[in-house]
């Protein structure tokens, strides 16, 4: 594999979590879009949302996407839940869905131990209802940019990075 890999999928479904398992079993090294964004800002992604809003975080989106086309190469990068919305998403990598029912990603963020650390992390997560539809509005969008979908539900993050690296390389 000589090309980026792309993790795009819901808040919550897992990316980080595989994306360590990647790393963890292959050369590849993995950078995350919603941490570039942070240490670019010098603040958490939550104070972004406070201070200036979501359309100025989507900018800044735009900003990390149009250097990880011209810079990055044999990586795996991790995605934000909105990245997908990025233009040159194909232009980066192979895009690869983490895919799971809305409810099993609610279910598995409430069980892990820093649960609430993980809930207070993500902004549009704060009403349910709201993420559901969020969610809901999402997803077919996530399913028509894939190349690659893996269902991500009751299954380690060491068993999806094995599909992963089993479809991936049949992708080419």
């Amino acid at each position: 594999m000589s090309k980026n890999i792309i993790l795009i999928g819901f808040m919550g479904v897992g990316k980080g979590s595989v994306a360590r398992e990647v790393i963890k079993n292959s050369d590849y090294i993995a950078i995350d879009t919603d941490d570039l964004i942070e240490s670019m800002e010098n603040r958490k992604i939550k104070k972004i949302f406070e201070e200036e809003g979501e359309t100025y975080f989507r900018d800044l989106e735009k900003k990390v996407s149009l250097w990880l086309k011209s810079s990055v190469k044999n990586t795996l990068i991790s995605t934000g839940g909105g990245f997908y919305k990025q233009k040159n998403l194909k232009d980066i990598g192979v895009v690869v869905l983490l895919d799971s029912p809305f409810e099993s990603i609610i279910k598995r963020i409430k069980k892990h131990p820093n649960a609430v650390r993980k809930l207070k992390k993500r902004p549009l997560l704060s009403d349910l209802k709201k993420a559901k539809e969020l969610y809901d509005e999402r997803r077919p969008e996530y399913l028509k940019l894939a190349d690659i979908v893996i269902d991500v539900t009751n299954k380690s993050a060491l068993d999806c990075t094995k599909e992963l690296f089993k479809k991936v390389k049949k992708y080419g």
